[in-house]
């Protein structure tokens, strides 16, 4: 038995056609699935619809999706290790890291982090439970989405499920703020992970190396949307301004998440001067050559930083017995490499999340999610506003899915449009049909 192309529902293939690989049934699956549509209505940075040009969570997967796979295609003809597939974690197949990349935005709600991070704090304050994005893409791909056959989610692989699980943990355990629900976990993931004879708290290299190419579009084409926007200075004026730096420099030492680069083997806010100083040189030097036209100097320089950063992606032993997917130099990690890419998505976090505006429209979305989240959250009333199909799939599944817990499904799977649109017929003093469909 393949253990990486088992499903664990759709044994039989059934409404599948046998001439495809099962790889490609997952990604026709997932690509012609509601919840992926619903990406292009979703914010990256900038709010949907703010204009044609910057991304949504659609278009960043997509671009993930693109680096990945190539990434991956590279790995196989430079790391002969990954041919002798010694365990089933222990091997890249681009095709699986594709599908897993396009969905590994598919749990986060309306407006960003922001959207996430309100979620969190309501389920939490009035329920004692969680929303974490990496979660919600489980109950979405086994449990929300539905289709013919089957009444448990997509039933994609056990390989690109176990690819989206960059967090291998229960969000069950105490302390835990990233990880799997206990639902999904106890159902399916903790069983193949036992299957698979995965190490306790390691990812599959398919699941690390998604992971880091997010990274990597991240702390590339944010920037870009950033420059585009104009919140992203490209003078010496703006890249050597001490605030910027100070902030920048904050930034890092807060999160605690990128702890693992050696922050403590370098003078931090020299080396955020010096990446800086390096990406304005880099600027200039790229401009002159596209004849100062800003367009094609953008594109250019995302490319750049995109090819450096996916050529450096290499495999080495992790210090528990296990490999790592890393930024990889003379054989060992690329400590320096991975602290730049750190710095880059710091500058964008500075510079666009934090700019006055962006927080004003996040103020605003925060007030918005509430509200719905107060319509909803009383069953009795909310059984009156909320649309009858999910009241049906709730009554089905009410011995395992709480009412809490399906009211923050129901706003996570919103777009930024749909919840301005219920919003506005919650609270707005005319907006709207009765005869418009949801």
């Amino acid at each position: 038995m393949n253990v990486r192309k088992l499903r664990l529902f759709d044994t039989e293939n059934m409404y599948s056609s046998e001439n495809r690989d099962e790889y490609e049934k997952d990604y026709a699956r997932l690509i012609q699935s509601p919840a992926f549509r619903r990406l292009q209505g979703k914010s990256q940075v900038f709010g949907a619809g703010t204009g044609d040009y910057y991304r949504t969570r659609l278009t960043h997967s997509l671009e993930v999706s693109q680096i990945a796979r190539e990434v991956g295609r590279r790995l196989n003809k430079t790391e002969p290790f990954l041919a002798l597939r010694e365990h089933p974690g222990l091997v890249i197949e681009p095709e699986v890291v594709e599908v897993a990349s396009l969905a590994h935005d598919l749990g986060h709600p309306p407006f960003g982090h922001k959207g996430e991070e309100v979620l969190h704090r309501l389920l939490a304050a009035d329920y004692g439970l969680n929303y974490e994005g990496n979660a919600q893409n489980y109950r979405i791909l086994m449990f929300l989405e539905k289709r013919a056959g089957s009444d448990s989610g997509l039933d994609l692989t056990s390989a690109v499920l176990l690819g989206i699980n960059k967090y291998p943990f229960s969000l069950g355990d105490p302390g835990r703020m990233k990880g799997v629900y206990p639902m999904e976990w106890d159902d399916g993931i903790r069983y193949l992970r036992e299957m698979w004879q995965m190490p306790e708290g390691c990812a599959t290299l398919e699941a690390q190396l998604m992971d880091l190419c997010d990274d990597i579009a991240y702390s590339t084409h944010d920037i870009e949307d950033g420059i585009r926007a104009g919140k992203i200075q490209m003078n010496r004026s703006f890249f050597e301004d001490d605030r910027l730096v100070a902030n920048t420099v904050q930034e890092i030492v807060q999160d605690q998440g990128n702890s693992g680069v050696g922050w403590d083997q370098v003078d931090i806010a020299a080396m955020v001067r010096q990446v800086f100083t390096l990406y304005l040189e880099q600027w200039e030097a790229i401009y002159a050559a596209c004849g100062r036209e800003t367009s094609r100097a953008r594109r250019e320089m995302k490319a750049r930083w995109v090819s450096q950063f996916a050529a450096r992606v290499g495999i080495i032993d992790d210090q528990s017995g296990w490999k790592r997917v890393t930024f990889v130099r003379d054989g060992e990690q690329d400590l320096e490499l991975l602290r730049t890419m750190e710095i880059l998505k710091k500058l964008a976090w500075v510079t666009l999340i934090k700019d006055f505006r962006v927080q004003r429209l996040q103020k605003r979305s925060e007030i918005l999610l509430q509200r719905l989240w107060e319509s909803f959250k009383d069953e009795t009333t909310g059984r009156l506003i909320i649309p009858p199909d999910w009241i049906e799939s709730y009554e089905r599944q009410k011995a395992v899915w709480a009412w809490p817990r399906m009211v923050a499904d129901y706003i996570a799977g919103m777009t930024d449009a749909y919840a301005e649109k219920v919003y506005g017929e919650l609270y707005a003093s005319r907006t709207g049909s009765i005869y418009e469909r949801d």
